[in-house]
């Protein structure tokens, strides 16, 4: 009979991490499971500067992980809100087509959106789109009505409880330099307090299994632990403009562009918040530091001389700016303008009044790249003996994060035998 784990550690208190931490501590009810988080909070990087969107599963290559994680995903995420309180509202989707070329790429979307399952899609004329959101101008749009939103920090925090609950400990303040793979256990080394790379460490116990979940830092934590480097991590900010009171009422659930394959990214879209409030963005440009989200320094944000090197000094990413020029230049557009970052949801909501919209929050996502400058689309989830990392987890990584914790464990239990 395999012996059960005893002692486990997950690293990242983001989302997944902590989902990942809870389902250990429920599988493995005597064991003790440790998170390992930097910051004095859960939830402080990606998960806590996200648009809240619980997504149903629209785009994503049937039969891959993002497809079949994001619908079990969104399952748990219903259930687990309703029995725990937290608020989750079905305001709808709308992805919509300007001309004709992008009706035609809209309606492959629509097959997709059937092959994986989304339930009660459908495709709307400009009349019918208008019934939904009136405020709309398109030539064609599909419906996902049962596409949602949600408060992730929240929700977050909740599985945090859970897994104090269930008897886990959460070590905040606590950074990962690197773990050491054994035979049959893994050694968390921690980052002293000021102290630059992994060398200089403090011992946080030996453990039967550990799970990385370290979202931006996912590259450089493997490097340090001793695994391969790519996928690399190249990080990409993205800015939201906000709309409250009666401006935000221009829109009533969510209202997206159709994805364009000539651009590595979505661009502008608009985004009702569970709190009633209006989210214009995200944009996508390259970001100065991997966990810079002020916008010192104008509308390009604060440096990480560090995070800046590493990704110049990745060929990946050379060879990426150059297939993408063109993307780069839409992109800097809305990143230096906020009238050009407008126009582009107005496209979608003429009526938008744009005298009512401020600079909001912003996000930085966790690219990975590899080293041919391709963006790794699907989940990638690898192991090595005990230890199972959690390499790239890009959106709908929030949406899918308890069904990301399943199969996280599965994987990582069989690494056990």
């Amino acid at each position: 009979m395999r012996a059960q784990p005893q002692r486990i550690a997950v690293v990242g208190g983001g989302i997944i991490g902590t989902a990942v931490a809870r389902e250990l501590a429920l599988r493995f009810d005597d064991a003790t499971v440790t998170l390992f988080e930097k910051e004095s909070h859960l939830a402080q990087h990606q998960t806590g500067h996200n648009s809240g969107v619980v997504h149903a599963g629209l785009y994503y290559e049937p039969g891959s992980l993002k497809a079949r994680l994001c619908r079990r995903g969104v399952e748990r995420i219903i259930r687990y809100s309703a029995e725990n309180g937290i608020p989750y509202e079905e305001c709808g989707k709308l992805v919509v087509a300007q001309d004709t070329d992008e009706a035609d790429r809209l309606e492959r979307i629509f097959e997709r959106a059937k092959a994986n399952g989304v339930p009660h899609v459908k495709l709307l004329d400009r009349r019918e789109m208008r019934e939904v959101e009136p405020g709309v101008r398109g030539v064609l749009a599909l419906h996902s009505p049962h596409t949602a939103i949600i408060d992730f920090v929240r929700l977050t925090e909740s599985l945090g409880r859970d897994l104090e609950s269930a008897g886990g400990v959460i070590r905040y303040d606590s950074e990962v330099a690197r773990l050491d793979t054994l035979s049959s256990e893994v050694r968390v080394r921690l980052a002293l307090p000021g102290a630059k790379g992994s060398s200089v460490t403090e011992d946080a116990g030996v453990f039967d299994l550990a799970v990385t979940c370290a979202g931006l830092q996912s590259d450089r934590l493997a490097v340090a632990s001793g695994l391969d480097p790519d996928p690399r991590i190249v990080p990409f900010y993205g800015d939201y403009f906000v709309a409250r009171g009666e401006a935000a009422e221009a829109v009533r659930g969510l209202i997206y562009p159709v994805p364009d394959p000539a651009y590595p990214f979505l661009g502008v879209h608009l985004t009702r918040s569970i709190d009633g409030s209006l989210l214009l963005g995200p944009n996508a440009f390259l970001s100065l530091g991997r966990e810079k989200y002020e916008r010192k320094m104008g509308p390009i944000g604060g440096l990480d001389l560090s995070d800046l090197g590493s990704t110049l000094g990745y060929r990946g990413f050379w060879k990426f700016a150059s297939q993408n020029m063109r993307a780069a230049a839409r992109e800097a557009r809305t990143a230096l303008s906020p009238q050009a970052f407008i126009a582009e949801a107005q496209k979608f909501v003429p009526g938008l009044d744009a005298s009512a919209v401020h600079p909001g929050p912003r996000g930085v996502r966790a690219q990975a790249m590899n080293p041919d400058g391709s963006l790794v689309d699907d989940f990638v989830i690898t192991s090595r003996g005990r230890l199972t990392q959690v390499r790239n987890a890009p959106s709908p990584g929030a949406t899918s994060a308890l069904a990301i914790a399943e199969h996280v464990v599965d994987r990582a239990v069989e690494s056990m035998r």
